[in-house]
């Protein structure tokens, strides 16, 4: 009896050691929720989903992370906000992933950061760029929004310090978006940095993200004499603003969100008009070497060249997230979120290096001094610099 309570014993004890063991050499699986198909910005998301895949491949060829391989897997919420909702619940709670990237679409990630706020389950946001969505729930309370990004409100400040230097050309100014949560989230963050820098708009004007002809909005501004437009809206109807410039041959300085940097625009607007506006963008088509060898992977996948940015977004995120996950020793959220907040050990990137890109009150990796200028010259997204650019310095950056 004492002998087949051993026997017993053992097989238990050998039972929990092997489930024990396959348990922990599970993939740490972690998820993407975005748009991958249905809208212009899909191709961000596809984008960010290749420079994660190649992450993850390097990272697996090095021997994982903590002795476990990452498994990445995608849902494609078309754009639309309670299909992205229902992605983040069957991501966590069917899929059982630990963190999830994205999404494309700023709005959706307004839609349910609660829930990974409420299940502390890290997100690092790689494509979508509004201003609110690392804000914590309420002031004070734990964030687990983190994102490795363009920033909204750091994209204006550049641009708004860039008008305030310009003062001998840039007298007056105009402002304009679209009517979409993006284009008025951007009017938002213009308005109020405006008023920081102690500027003040002559006129401000709305236009349908569908329309083609601005020309309306843009005979107000005319009159105002505005010499300066600030425009948030995405590429095609940036591209429209600029084509109904052209109807009335009225070309004030434009400066733009970065969504002129989308293939869609430059189809829109055209080789000769794609070159007015000035924006900015985390890359250029002038790479570095560990950019150039990234692109030479993921290149050939892109639906768009100038979606490259994304893959960038996505490879160095996936970086930071496995830094995170090695320092706390766990894939729990909590642990992993206090660890981005204080990450120890500089992470090298593609994009660049971070050394401490994260704490308890900050949780942007990317801000206005790691953008490049950029405009578009014969169909290529081109680095911009003059005098004003040069003597910038991050004190010009208010927020």
């Amino acid at each position: 009896m004492k002998l087949t309570r051993l026997c017993a014993g053992l097989l238990a004890t050998a039972a929990i050691t092997a489930f024990a063991t396959v348990a922990s050499a599970q993939d740490i699986k972690i998820g993407y929720n975005g748009d991958l198909s249905a809208s212009p910005s899909a191709q961000s998301g596809q984008a960010a989903v290749l420079g994660m895949e190649a992450t993850i491949a390097d990272i697996n060829a090095a021997g994982g992370v903590l002795g476990r391989k990452l498994s990445l897997v995608t849902r494609d919420d078309t754009s639309a906000p309670p299909k992205s909702i229902q992605n983040m619940s069957d991501l966590i709670d069917n899929e059982k992933v630990v963190a999830v990237f994205g999404p494309t679409n700023s709005g959706n990630a307004m839609a349910w950061k609660h829930i990974a706020n409420q299940k502390k389950i890290p997100v690092l946001g790689n494509v979508g760029s509004g201003t609110d969505i690392t804000k914590p729930m309420s002031p004070g309370a734990d964030n687990y929004m983190f994102r490795v990004s363009m920033v909204d409100r750091e994209q204006v400040a550049a641009l708004m310090a860039y008008v305030k230097k310009n003062a001998a050309n840039s007298k007056v100014i105009g402002l304009m978006a679209e009517t979409t949560g993006y284009g008025q989230g951007g009017l938002k963050d213009m308005q109020e940095i405006v008023e920081v820098q102690g500027l003040k708009p002559a006129a401000t004007e709305r236009f349908g993200v569908g329309d083609t002809d601005m020309t309306s909005q843009l005979s107000k501004m005319k009159a105002a004499g505005v010499d300066t437009v600030i425009v948030w809206a995405q590429g095609t109807p940036i591209a429209q603003l600029i084509r109904s410039m052209e109807k009335i041959n009225y070309f004030p300085l434009t400066l733009t969100s970065w969504a002129a940097d989308n293939v869609t625009f430059y189809d829109a607007a055209g080789k000769t008009l794609a070159d007015k506006p000035l924006f900015m963008r985390t890359v250029s088509e002038t790479r570095t070497p560990a950019q150039q060898k990234l692109f030479d992977r993921v290149g050939s996948k892109l639906k768009a060249p100038s979606s490259f940015s994304f893959a960038l977004h996505g490879y160095d995120s996936v970086l930071l997230y496995a830094e995170a996950v090695k320092q706390a020793k766990s894939t729990e959220g909590s642990a992993v979120r206090v660890a981005l907040e204080d990450l120890k050990t500089p992470v090298q990137g593609v994009l660049k290096t971070y050394n401490k890109p994260f704490s308890k009150t900050s949780h942007e990796a990317l801000t206005a001094k790691d953008l490049v200028w950029i405009r578009w010259k014969d169909g290529k997204l081109m680095p911009y610099t003059d005098a004003l650019i040069g003597s910038m310095t991050s004190a010009d950056f208010k927020l």
